[in-house]
Protein backbone atom coordinates (compact mmCIF):
# COMPACT_ATOMS: atom_id res chain seq x y z
CA UNK A 1 0.00 0.00 0.00
CA UNK A 2 1.42 3.38 -1.01
CA UNK A 3 1.16 6.24 1.49
CA UNK A 4 -1.25 8.98 0.45
CA UNK A 5 -2.67 10.64 3.56
CA UNK A 6 -1.52 14.25 3.80
CA UNK A 7 0.23 14.14 0.43
CA UNK A 8 -0.44 15.97 -2.83
CA UNK A 9 -1.09 13.62 -5.73
CA UNK A 10 -0.16 15.14 -9.08
CA UNK A 11 0.45 13.95 -12.62
CA UNK A 12 4.09 13.15 -13.29
CA UNK A 13 5.99 16.34 -14.06
CA UNK A 14 7.06 17.15 -17.62
CA UNK A 15 10.46 18.75 -18.12
CA UNK A 16 9.88 20.71 -21.33
CA UNK A 17 13.52 21.63 -21.79
CA UNK A 18 16.06 18.90 -21.18
CA UNK A 19 19.36 17.93 -22.78
CA UNK A 20 19.33 14.36 -21.49
CA UNK A 21 19.29 12.89 -25.01
CA UNK A 22 22.16 10.61 -24.01
CA UNK A 23 20.61 9.37 -20.74
CA UNK A 24 19.64 5.91 -22.06
CA UNK A 25 23.31 5.33 -22.98
CA UNK A 26 24.46 5.80 -19.38
CA UNK A 27 25.17 3.15 -16.79
CA UNK A 28 24.38 3.60 -13.95
CA UNK A 29 21.09 5.18 -14.98
CA UNK A 30 20.57 8.92 -14.77
CA UNK A 31 18.04 9.51 -11.96
CA UNK A 32 18.36 13.28 -11.66
CA UNK A 33 14.86 13.92 -13.03
CA UNK A 34 12.83 10.92 -11.84
CA UNK A 35 13.81 11.74 -8.24
CA UNK A 36 12.22 15.18 -8.74
CA UNK A 37 8.93 13.63 -9.84
CA UNK A 38 9.67 14.19 -13.54
CA UNK A 39 8.31 11.30 -15.57
CA UNK A 40 8.67 12.83 -19.06
CA UNK A 41 11.46 14.90 -20.65
CA UNK A 42 11.49 16.84 -23.91
CA UNK A 43 14.96 16.40 -25.46
CA UNK A 44 16.73 17.61 -28.58
CA UNK A 45 16.53 21.23 -27.46
CA UNK A 46 18.58 24.27 -28.51
CA UNK A 47 19.25 22.70 -31.90
CA UNK A 48 21.24 19.83 -30.37
CA UNK A 49 20.16 16.29 -31.20
CA UNK A 50 22.20 13.10 -31.53
CA UNK A 51 21.10 12.47 -35.13
CA UNK A 52 21.37 12.53 -38.06
CA UNK A 53 24.99 11.75 -38.77
CA UNK A 54 26.17 11.69 -42.38
CA UNK A 55 29.17 12.78 -44.43
CA UNK A 56 29.93 15.48 -41.86
CA UNK A 57 29.39 13.22 -38.86
CA UNK A 58 32.81 14.01 -37.38
CA UNK A 59 31.93 17.72 -37.33
CA UNK A 60 28.66 16.92 -35.57
CA UNK A 61 30.54 14.78 -33.04
CA UNK A 62 33.07 17.51 -32.22
CA UNK A 63 30.25 20.01 -31.67
CA UNK A 64 28.31 17.65 -29.42
CA UNK A 65 31.46 16.83 -27.45
CA UNK A 66 31.51 20.40 -26.16
CA UNK A 67 28.55 19.59 -23.89
CA UNK A 68 27.96 15.83 -24.05
CA UNK A 69 30.20 13.18 -22.48
CA UNK A 70 31.73 10.65 -24.91
CA UNK A 71 28.85 8.94 -26.69
CA UNK A 72 30.40 6.54 -29.18
CA UNK A 73 27.84 7.27 -31.88
CA UNK A 74 27.31 4.36 -34.24
CA UNK A 75 24.00 5.35 -35.82
CA UNK A 76 23.00 7.32 -38.88
CA UNK A 77 19.52 8.81 -38.87
CA UNK A 78 16.89 9.14 -36.18
CA UNK A 79 15.42 5.71 -36.87
CA UNK A 80 18.79 4.10 -36.15
CA UNK A 81 19.28 6.26 -33.06
CA UNK A 82 15.86 5.40 -31.70
CA UNK A 83 16.43 1.69 -32.27
CA UNK A 84 19.56 1.93 -30.15
CA UNK A 85 17.97 3.95 -27.36
CA UNK A 86 14.80 1.84 -27.30
CA UNK A 87 16.92 -1.29 -26.84
CA UNK A 88 18.61 0.23 -23.78
CA UNK A 89 15.48 1.57 -22.12
CA UNK A 90 14.50 4.87 -20.54
CA UNK A 91 14.29 6.03 -16.94
CA UNK A 92 11.93 8.86 -17.90
CA UNK A 93 9.69 9.03 -20.94
CA UNK A 94 11.40 10.77 -23.85
CA UNK A 95 9.74 13.32 -26.15
CA UNK A 96 12.34 13.89 -28.90
CA UNK A 97 12.82 16.91 -31.14
CA UNK A 98 14.92 17.18 -34.28
CA UNK A 99 17.81 19.62 -33.85
CA UNK A 100 18.60 22.23 -36.50
CA UNK A 101 22.37 21.99 -35.86
CA UNK A 102 22.72 18.40 -36.96
CA UNK A 103 20.38 18.93 -39.91
CA UNK A 104 22.52 21.85 -41.08
CA UNK A 105 25.80 20.03 -40.49
CA UNK A 106 24.48 17.10 -42.53
CA UNK A 107 23.77 19.42 -45.46
CA UNK A 108 26.44 22.10 -45.26
CA UNK A 109 28.94 21.22 -42.54
CA UNK A 110 30.00 24.00 -40.17
CA UNK A 111 30.09 26.65 -42.87
CA UNK A 112 28.78 30.13 -42.18
CA UNK A 113 27.37 30.35 -45.73
CA UNK A 114 23.69 30.39 -46.60
CA UNK A 115 22.50 27.01 -47.87
CA UNK A 116 22.04 26.47 -51.56
CA UNK A 117 18.69 25.23 -52.81
CA UNK A 118 20.08 21.70 -52.85
CA UNK A 119 21.40 22.03 -49.30
CA UNK A 120 18.08 23.43 -48.06
CA UNK A 121 16.38 20.47 -49.68
CA UNK A 122 18.79 18.10 -47.93
CA UNK A 123 17.89 19.62 -44.56
CA UNK A 124 14.21 19.32 -45.41
CA UNK A 125 14.59 15.68 -46.39
CA UNK A 126 16.45 14.90 -43.16
CA UNK A 127 13.72 16.62 -41.15
CA UNK A 128 11.06 14.59 -42.96
CA UNK A 129 12.93 11.40 -42.02
CA UNK A 130 13.10 12.56 -38.40
CA UNK A 131 9.36 13.23 -38.38
CA UNK A 132 8.70 9.80 -39.84
CA UNK A 133 10.86 8.29 -37.09
CA UNK A 134 8.75 9.98 -34.41
CA UNK A 135 10.09 13.41 -33.42
CA UNK A 136 7.56 15.93 -32.12
CA UNK A 137 9.04 19.00 -33.79
CA UNK A 138 12.15 21.04 -34.54
CA UNK A 139 14.45 23.04 -32.26
CA UNK A 140 16.99 25.75 -32.98
CA UNK A 141 19.88 27.15 -30.94
CA UNK A 142 20.59 30.45 -32.65
CA UNK A 143 23.54 31.52 -30.51
CA UNK A 144 25.47 28.33 -31.27
CA UNK A 145 27.17 27.17 -34.44
CA UNK A 146 26.01 26.36 -37.00
CA UNK A 147 22.55 27.70 -36.18
CA UNK A 148 24.00 31.14 -35.51
CA UNK A 149 24.84 31.38 -39.23
CA UNK A 150 21.27 30.74 -40.39
CA UNK A 151 18.82 33.35 -41.63
CA UNK A 152 15.17 33.48 -40.66
CA UNK A 153 13.92 32.30 -44.05
CA UNK A 154 15.99 29.13 -43.76
CA UNK A 155 14.24 28.29 -40.50
CA UNK A 156 10.80 29.21 -41.81
CA UNK A 157 11.20 26.79 -44.71
CA UNK A 158 11.95 23.98 -42.27
CA UNK A 159 9.24 24.83 -39.74
CA UNK A 160 6.65 24.82 -42.55
CA UNK A 161 7.39 21.12 -43.03
CA UNK A 162 6.18 20.28 -39.52
CA UNK A 163 2.71 18.75 -39.26
CA UNK A 164 -0.04 20.98 -37.89
CA UNK A 165 0.44 19.48 -34.43
CA UNK A 166 4.24 19.88 -34.60
CA UNK A 167 6.12 22.39 -32.48
CA UNK A 168 9.06 24.71 -33.11
CA UNK A 169 11.20 25.46 -30.05
CA UNK A 170 13.95 28.06 -30.06
CA UNK A 171 16.91 29.19 -28.05
CA UNK A 172 16.73 32.63 -29.59
CA UNK A 173 19.57 34.67 -31.12
CA UNK A 174 19.70 37.05 -28.22
CA UNK A 175 18.62 36.89 -24.59
CA UNK A 176 20.22 40.18 -23.57
CA UNK A 177 20.22 43.37 -25.57
CA UNK A 178 18.99 41.41 -28.59
CA UNK A 179 16.04 39.96 -26.70
CA UNK A 180 13.26 42.10 -28.22
CA UNK A 181 14.44 41.54 -31.80
CA UNK A 182 14.82 37.82 -31.15
CA UNK A 183 11.29 37.55 -29.80
CA UNK A 184 10.00 39.33 -32.90
CA UNK A 185 11.82 36.78 -35.06
CA UNK A 186 10.18 33.91 -33.14
CA UNK A 187 6.78 35.57 -33.53
CA UNK A 188 7.37 36.03 -37.27
CA UNK A 189 8.21 32.33 -37.66
CA UNK A 190 5.01 31.38 -35.88
CA UNK A 191 2.91 33.82 -37.88
CA UNK A 192 4.30 32.81 -41.29
CA UNK A 193 4.20 29.06 -40.69
CA UNK A 194 1.08 28.72 -38.57
CA UNK A 195 2.96 26.37 -36.24
CA UNK A 196 3.17 26.55 -32.47
CA UNK A 197 6.31 28.24 -31.16
CA UNK A 198 8.00 27.61 -27.82
CA UNK A 199 10.56 30.14 -26.59
CA UNK A 200 13.11 28.23 -24.56
CA UNK A 201 14.30 29.45 -21.14
CA UNK A 202 12.91 32.97 -21.42
CA UNK A 203 15.18 35.46 -19.66
CA UNK A 204 16.83 38.88 -19.91
CA UNK A 205 20.54 38.18 -19.54
CA UNK A 206 23.26 40.59 -18.46
CA UNK A 207 22.87 43.30 -15.81
CA UNK A 208 22.44 46.13 -18.35
CA UNK A 209 19.38 44.31 -19.74
CA UNK A 210 17.53 43.51 -16.53
CA UNK A 211 13.85 44.38 -16.04
CA UNK A 212 13.00 43.65 -19.68
CA UNK A 213 10.95 40.50 -19.07
CA UNK A 214 7.61 42.21 -18.22
CA UNK A 215 7.69 44.06 -21.54
CA UNK A 216 8.55 40.88 -23.42
CA UNK A 217 5.65 39.06 -21.79
CA UNK A 218 3.36 41.87 -22.97
CA UNK A 219 4.73 41.43 -26.51
CA UNK A 220 4.01 37.72 -26.38
CA UNK A 221 0.49 38.35 -25.07
CA UNK A 222 -0.15 40.71 -28.00
CA UNK A 223 1.15 38.12 -30.45
CA UNK A 224 -1.18 35.48 -29.02
CA UNK A 225 -4.09 37.92 -29.23
CA UNK A 226 -3.28 38.37 -32.94
CA UNK A 227 -3.43 34.62 -33.55
CA UNK A 228 0.16 33.45 -33.08
CA UNK A 229 0.37 30.38 -30.84
CA UNK A 230 3.56 31.17 -28.93
CA UNK A 231 4.49 30.03 -25.44
CA UNK A 232 7.61 29.84 -23.28
CA UNK A 233 9.42 28.11 -20.43
CA UNK A 234 11.82 29.12 -17.66
CA UNK A 235 14.06 27.52 -15.07
CA UNK A 236 13.87 28.86 -11.49
CA UNK A 237 17.42 30.18 -11.15
CA UNK A 238 19.28 33.40 -11.96
CA UNK A 239 22.27 31.60 -13.49
CA UNK A 240 22.43 29.95 -16.89
CA UNK A 241 24.73 27.18 -18.08
CA UNK A 242 26.17 26.25 -21.45
CA UNK A 243 29.36 25.45 -23.35
CA UNK A 244 32.22 27.89 -22.79
CA UNK A 245 32.69 28.45 -26.52
CA UNK A 246 29.45 30.46 -26.36
CA UNK A 247 31.66 33.29 -25.04
CA UNK A 248 33.21 33.66 -28.51
CA UNK A 249 31.93 35.83 -31.38
CA UNK A 250 30.12 33.92 -34.15
CA UNK A 251 32.85 34.37 -36.76
CA UNK A 252 35.25 32.41 -34.53
CA UNK A 253 32.95 29.38 -34.73
CA UNK A 254 32.93 28.92 -38.51
CA UNK A 255 34.50 25.66 -39.68
CA UNK A 256 34.01 23.67 -36.51
CA UNK A 257 36.20 22.79 -33.55
CA UNK A 258 39.54 22.42 -35.38
CA UNK A 259 39.13 25.90 -36.86
CA UNK A 260 38.14 27.35 -33.47
CA UNK A 261 41.22 25.83 -31.81
CA UNK A 262 43.43 27.21 -34.55
CA UNK A 263 42.00 30.71 -34.14
CA UNK A 264 42.38 30.64 -30.37
CA UNK A 265 46.00 29.53 -30.79
CA UNK A 266 46.84 32.34 -33.20
CA UNK A 267 48.10 35.45 -31.29
CA UNK A 268 46.81 37.96 -33.84
CA UNK A 269 43.38 36.35 -34.07
CA UNK A 270 43.21 36.05 -30.29
CA UNK A 271 43.81 39.79 -29.96
CA UNK A 272 40.98 40.48 -32.39
CA UNK A 273 38.65 38.30 -30.27
CA UNK A 274 39.82 40.02 -27.07
CA UNK A 275 39.13 43.46 -28.52
CA UNK A 276 35.65 42.51 -29.73
CA UNK A 277 34.65 41.07 -26.35
CA UNK A 278 36.10 44.04 -24.44
CA UNK A 279 34.62 46.77 -26.65
CA UNK A 280 31.21 45.09 -26.84
CA UNK A 281 30.22 47.34 -29.70
CA UNK A 282 28.93 44.70 -32.11
CA UNK A 283 25.35 44.03 -31.05
CA UNK A 284 24.66 41.04 -33.31
CA UNK A 285 25.81 38.38 -30.83
CA UNK A 286 25.36 37.48 -27.19
CA UNK A 287 28.47 38.79 -25.42
CA UNK A 288 28.13 36.96 -22.10
CA UNK A 289 31.52 38.02 -20.78
CA UNK A 290 30.58 41.69 -21.10
CA UNK A 291 27.07 41.15 -19.77
CA UNK A 292 27.95 39.01 -16.74
CA UNK A 293 31.59 39.80 -15.93
CA UNK A 294 34.40 37.25 -15.71
CA UNK A 295 33.87 36.85 -11.96
CA UNK A 296 30.36 35.51 -12.65
CA UNK A 297 31.44 32.89 -15.21
CA UNK A 298 32.18 29.63 -13.38
CA UNK A 299 33.68 26.47 -14.88
CA UNK A 300 31.13 23.67 -14.50
CA UNK A 301 32.77 20.67 -16.14
CA UNK A 302 35.86 19.99 -18.21
CA UNK A 303 37.25 17.04 -20.13
CA UNK A 304 39.82 16.19 -17.43
CA UNK A 305 38.28 17.79 -14.34
CA UNK A 306 40.56 20.82 -14.08
CA UNK A 307 39.24 24.24 -13.07
CA UNK A 308 35.78 22.97 -12.07
CA UNK A 309 33.87 25.12 -9.59
CA UNK A 310 36.13 28.17 -10.05
CA UNK A 311 35.27 31.41 -11.79
CA UNK A 312 37.29 32.51 -14.79
CA UNK A 313 38.44 35.50 -12.72
CA UNK A 314 39.67 33.17 -9.97
CA UNK A 315 41.50 30.94 -12.45
CA UNK A 316 43.06 34.06 -13.97
CA UNK A 317 44.36 35.16 -10.58
CA UNK A 318 45.80 31.71 -9.91
CA UNK A 319 47.70 31.49 -13.20
CA UNK A 320 48.68 35.17 -13.36
CA UNK A 321 46.73 36.04 -16.51
CA UNK A 322 44.05 38.44 -17.61
CA UNK A 323 40.59 36.79 -17.45
CA UNK A 324 40.22 36.62 -21.24
CA UNK A 325 43.56 34.83 -21.53
CA UNK A 326 42.55 32.45 -18.75
CA UNK A 327 39.31 31.62 -20.57
CA UNK A 328 41.26 30.91 -23.76
CA UNK A 329 43.72 28.75 -21.81
CA UNK A 330 40.88 26.72 -20.33
CA UNK A 331 39.31 26.16 -23.74
CA UNK A 332 42.62 25.22 -25.34
CA UNK A 333 43.67 22.96 -22.46
CA UNK A 334 40.35 21.13 -22.61
CA UNK A 335 40.07 21.10 -26.42
CA UNK A 336 36.80 23.07 -26.14
CA UNK A 337 35.15 20.43 -23.93
CA UNK A 338 34.19 22.90 -21.21
CA UNK A 339 30.83 23.91 -19.80
CA UNK A 340 30.17 26.92 -17.59
CA UNK A 341 27.62 28.42 -15.24
CA UNK A 342 26.93 32.12 -15.80
CA UNK A 343 25.32 34.26 -13.09
CA UNK A 344 23.61 36.86 -15.26
CA UNK A 345 19.86 37.22 -14.56
CA UNK A 346 17.73 39.07 -12.01
CA UNK A 347 15.29 37.57 -9.53
CA UNK A 348 12.69 40.22 -10.43
CA UNK A 349 12.66 39.13 -14.08
CA UNK A 350 12.42 35.48 -13.04
CA UNK A 351 9.48 36.20 -10.74
CA UNK A 352 7.71 38.13 -13.51
CA UNK A 353 8.09 35.17 -15.86
CA UNK A 354 6.96 32.62 -13.27
CA UNK A 355 3.83 34.65 -12.56
CA UNK A 356 2.72 34.51 -16.20
CA UNK A 357 0.04 31.90 -17.02
CA UNK A 358 1.78 30.61 -20.17
CA UNK A 359 5.10 29.92 -18.43
CA UNK A 360 6.10 26.27 -18.31
CA UNK A 361 8.99 24.79 -16.33
CA UNK A 362 12.06 23.33 -17.94
CA UNK A 363 15.30 22.42 -16.20
CA UNK A 364 17.62 23.10 -19.16
CA UNK A 365 19.89 20.65 -17.39
CA UNK A 366 22.95 19.88 -19.49
CA UNK A 367 23.62 16.31 -20.62
CA UNK A 368 24.21 13.90 -17.73
CA UNK A 369 27.47 12.04 -17.36
CA UNK A 370 29.99 14.88 -17.59
CA UNK A 371 30.74 15.03 -13.86
CA UNK A 372 32.13 18.25 -12.43
CA UNK A 373 29.86 20.81 -10.80
CA UNK A 374 26.83 21.07 -13.07
CA UNK A 375 24.18 23.71 -12.56
CA UNK A 376 21.91 22.68 -9.65
CA UNK A 377 18.87 22.99 -11.90
CA UNK A 378 19.57 19.46 -13.18
CA UNK A 379 18.68 18.02 -9.76
CA UNK A 380 16.51 20.72 -8.21
CA UNK A 381 14.28 22.57 -10.69
CA UNK A 382 10.85 21.13 -9.97
CA UNK A 383 11.00 20.95 -6.16
CA UNK A 384 12.46 24.48 -6.18
CA UNK A 385 9.42 25.89 -7.98
CA UNK A 386 7.08 24.16 -5.54
CA UNK A 387 9.08 25.18 -2.46
CA UNK A 388 10.54 28.63 -3.08
CA UNK A 389 8.20 30.18 -5.59
CA UNK A 390 4.88 28.56 -4.63
CA UNK A 391 5.01 27.77 -0.90
CA UNK A 392 7.44 30.41 0.35
CA UNK A 393 7.03 33.39 -1.99
CA UNK A 394 3.50 32.82 -3.28
CA UNK A 395 4.44 33.80 -6.82
CA UNK A 396 2.01 31.14 -8.01
CA UNK A 397 -0.37 28.83 -6.16
CA UNK A 398 0.36 25.16 -5.66
CA UNK A 399 -2.34 24.04 -8.16
CA UNK A 400 -1.05 26.55 -10.70
CA UNK A 401 2.54 25.41 -10.21
CA UNK A 402 1.46 21.84 -10.85
CA UNK A 403 -0.45 22.91 -13.98
CA UNK A 404 2.69 24.55 -15.37
CA UNK A 405 4.56 21.26 -14.92
CA UNK A 406 1.86 18.89 -16.18
CA UNK A 407 -1.21 19.72 -18.28
CA UNK A 408 0.15 22.93 -19.85
CA UNK A 409 3.30 21.26 -21.26
CA UNK A 410 1.40 18.10 -22.22
CA UNK A 411 -1.07 20.18 -24.23
CA UNK A 412 1.64 22.40 -25.71
CA UNK A 413 3.86 19.57 -26.94
CA UNK A 414 1.02 17.22 -27.83
CA UNK A 415 2.08 14.53 -25.35
CA UNK A 416 -0.68 11.93 -25.42
CA UNK A 417 -2.42 10.56 -22.32
CA UNK A 418 -0.27 12.46 -19.84
CA UNK A 419 -0.44 15.63 -17.80
CA UNK A 420 -3.79 14.99 -16.09
CA UNK A 421 -5.29 12.56 -13.61
CA UNK A 422 -8.35 11.41 -15.52
CA UNK A 423 -9.92 8.12 -16.48
CA UNK A 424 -8.07 6.66 -19.44
CA UNK A 425 -4.81 8.56 -18.91
CA UNK A 426 -1.50 6.81 -18.33
CA UNK A 427 -0.79 6.51 -14.59
CA UNK A 428 2.34 8.66 -14.43
CA UNK A 429 2.00 10.11 -10.91
CA UNK A 430 3.99 11.82 -8.19
CA UNK A 431 3.02 12.10 -4.52
CA UNK A 432 4.73 14.76 -2.39
CA UNK A 433 4.45 16.58 0.90
CA UNK A 434 3.61 20.18 0.01
CA UNK A 435 5.09 21.46 3.29
CA UNK A 436 8.32 19.49 3.06
CA UNK A 437 9.19 19.33 -0.62
CA UNK A 438 12.35 21.31 -1.38
CA UNK A 439 15.37 21.29 -3.61
CA UNK A 440 18.68 20.63 -1.88
CA UNK A 441 21.06 20.99 -4.83
CA UNK A 442 23.36 24.03 -4.59
CA UNK A 443 26.04 25.51 -6.82
CA UNK A 444 28.64 24.05 -4.45
CA UNK A 445 26.91 20.66 -4.09
CA UNK A 446 24.78 20.44 -7.21
CA UNK A 447 23.84 16.76 -7.23
CA UNK A 448 22.00 16.56 -3.91
CA UNK A 449 18.57 14.99 -4.33
CA UNK A 450 15.39 16.81 -3.23
CA UNK A 451 13.33 16.01 -0.18
CA UNK A 452 9.61 15.65 0.34
CA UNK A 453 8.74 13.31 -2.55
CA UNK A 454 7.10 10.17 -1.19
CA UNK A 455 6.82 8.18 -4.38
CA UNK A 456 6.73 8.35 -8.15
CA UNK A 457 4.73 6.05 -10.40
CA UNK A 458 5.24 5.46 -14.11
CA UNK A 459 2.55 3.70 -16.15
CA UNK A 460 1.14 2.35 -12.90
CA UNK A 461 4.42 1.01 -11.56
CA UNK A 462 6.27 2.53 -8.60
CA UNK A 463 9.71 3.69 -9.70
CA UNK A 464 10.70 5.93 -6.76
CA UNK A 465 9.91 5.30 -3.11
CA UNK A 466 11.05 7.59 -0.28
CA UNK A 467 13.54 9.38 -2.51
CA UNK A 468 15.17 6.19 -3.82
CA UNK A 469 15.02 4.96 -7.42
CA UNK A 470 13.72 1.40 -7.54
CA UNK A 471 16.10 0.42 -10.31
CA UNK A 472 13.94 -0.49 -13.30
CA UNK A 473 13.80 1.56 -16.49
CA UNK A 474 10.08 1.76 -17.15
CA UNK A 475 10.03 4.90 -19.30
CA UNK A 476 9.26 4.92 -23.01
CA UNK A 477 10.05 6.95 -26.07
CA UNK A 478 6.73 8.62 -26.78
CA UNK A 479 5.30 9.36 -30.22
CA UNK A 480 3.15 12.30 -31.30
CA UNK A 481 -0.58 11.83 -31.32
CA UNK A 482 -1.76 11.02 -34.83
Amino acid sequence: MLPAQGLVLAPGFVDVHSHADNAPLLEPPDTSKILQGVTTEVVGNCGFALAPRGAHGVLADTLLQRIFPPIGASWGGFADLFDRLDSLGYVTNMVPLAGHHTLRILAIGMSDAAPTAAQQAAMASALDEALDAGVFGLSTGLIYPPGVFSMTDEIIELVRRLPENGIYTTHMRGEGRGLAASVEEAIRIGRETGRRVQISHLKSAGRPNWEAVPGILATLDAARASGVDIRHDVYPYTASSTMMTALLPPWVQSGGSPAVLERLSNPDTRERIRAQIASDTNGDWENMAAGAGWENIVVASTADGRYEGRSVAAVAAEVGMEPFDAAVKIMLDERLRVTMTVHQMSEADLVAALAHPYTMIGSDGLPPGTGGKPHPRTHGTFPRVLARYAREMGVLSLPEAVRRMTSLPADTFGIPQRGRIVVGAIADLVAFDAQQIADQATYEQPTQVPRGIAWVMQAGKVVVRDGVFCGERTGRRLRPAS
